[in-house]
């Protein structure tokens, strides 16, 4: 019987598929490291106030990185390359979500319309980020092995999302509800077409390493298109809800350092 822990049980005791998805993960964190550390840099002067806390996210996700490469160090493996139909980061910007790279490698000063977007499209990525990081700590957050990171980074993930919810909700207050209403939809209704087709093709390469028999991933296969069904339908509407986080100020301070895995 197929169920996410199995599933990921498989993943995590072949070192091939386990390579595969801390380079993935890895990859990705990396990526939302750099563009926060932009972001930060490039805050409008009205909005200053706001830099460390971006900052911090930043630090925050350039730190799961460097823990999904120890894990793969831990058990003497190298980073493979992202195959590009599984780069999650990079398929959202080809999709117009967020700021586009071009735009952060300027040095001019962003506008509170970019940062706007920028916390629309924070609140919606880290709502799956923060799912799939709590369906990990359900059932590994014990782990000898990954439990200490999975436990972490969930943590982490969480913090995030409370932090884009409380920052959207001032914008919102500041006179912004409307446009964060529309990037928030926009950014939601993108989103779950990319994560459905990232998932489709990191299904593909495991089945490849795992040898998955055809039921198998056609099992899985349609397991993902009716997610896809559901989220398209109504699953989209927990993505752009916006609540003040039982948790103020989720991202004050200095980040947390990633913890030694050897």
């Amino acid at each position: 019987m197929l169920s996410a822990r199995s599933l990921f049980q498989e993943i995590l005791d072949h070192d091939e598929s386990f390579r595969l998805f801390c380079s993935i993960a890895a990859g990705g964190e990396a990526q939302g490291g750099w563009e926060n550390a932009r972001i930060a840099a490039l805050v409008p002067p009205g909005e200053r106030e706001l830099a460390p806390r971006i900052a911090r996210h930043g630090a925050d996700e350039d730190k799961h990185g460097r823990i999904f490469n120890a894990l793969m160090k831990k058990r003497g493996l190298e980073p493979v390359e992202v195959p590009p139909d599984t780069d999650y980061t990079m398929l959202l910007e080809r999709h117009g979500i967020g700021l586009a790279h071009d735009r952060l490698k300027d040095d001019r000063p962003l506008t509170v319309q970019d940062i706007v977007t920028y916390l629309a499209h924070s609140r919606v990525t880290e709502q799956r980020a923060s799912e799939q990081m709590e369906l990990l700590r359900r059932h590994f957050a014990d782990d000898p092995d990954i439990g200490r990171a999975v436990r972490m980074i969930s943590a982490d993930e969480d913090n995030h999302l409370a932090y884009c919810h409380e920052e959207l909700l001032r914008f919102a207050y500041a006179g912004h509800g409307r446009a964060i209403q529309r990037t928030l939809r926009e950014c939601a209704l993108a989103e779950i077409r990319v994560y459905r087709d990232v998932s489709l093709a990191v299904m593909n390469h495991m089945g490849r390493i795992l040898d998955w028999p055809k039921a198998k991933s056609a099992a899985l296969t349609a397991g993902i298109h009716a997610l896809y069904a559901y989220e398209r339908l109504v699953g989209w509407r927990r993505m752009v809800s916006l609540t003040m986080p039982e948790r103020r100020g989720a991202l004050n301070g200095p980040p947390t350092t990633a913890p030694e895995f050897a």
